[in-house]
């Protein structure tokens, strides 16, 4: 949409890395639109959208960022751009953390840079996944290339 196609190359598939004995999903900006990149099939336990999404689509972000925690009942975090870029593109950042429930546990002013802070647990994950295991009904729908 923005070009990106003649710099970047799309991926082939994820990749899902560990720190400190979080499952982390790496995701790029415009991944946030499709919901089968970030299919989580127990295998992650946050997922990290780090974007440039215009101003006049911050609505979609502050939304698909929810909806991507509560199906895959996951933590996100959302680190979004602010300022303005060459092209004359405003961008309000508003980032957010959210929790798998949909929750905002910590959000960033519209238009200010910010670091956010929030406490996650993945002892609550794991008992929220007890509690309502919606992932054991999920379709084995996956993309294959």
């Amino acid at each position: 949409m923005a070009g990106e196609h003649q710099h970047y190359q799309a991926g082939k598939r994820r990749e899902i890395f560990e720190w400190r004995g979080w499952r982390i999903l790496p995701q790029i900006c415009y991944d946030l639109r499709f919901p089968v990149w970030s299919r989580c099939q127990q295998d992650y336990d946050l997922a990290l959208y780090v974007a440039n999404w215009p101003a006049a689509r911050s609505q979609h972000w502050q939304t698909l960022l929810a909806a991507r925690a509560i199906e895959n009942q996951a933590y996100v975090a959302g680190c979004n751009r602010v300022g303005e870029d060459g092209n004359g593109l405003s961008y309000s950042g508003d980032s957010l953390i959210i929790s798998p429930q949909g929750e905002t546990l910590a959000s960033a002013e519209s238009g200010a840079a910010a670091r956010l802070d929030a406490d996650l647990s993945l002892e609550n994950l794991q008992l929220y996944h007890t509690a309502f295991p919606a992932w054991r009904d999920a379709d084995d729908f996956l993309r294959h290339d």
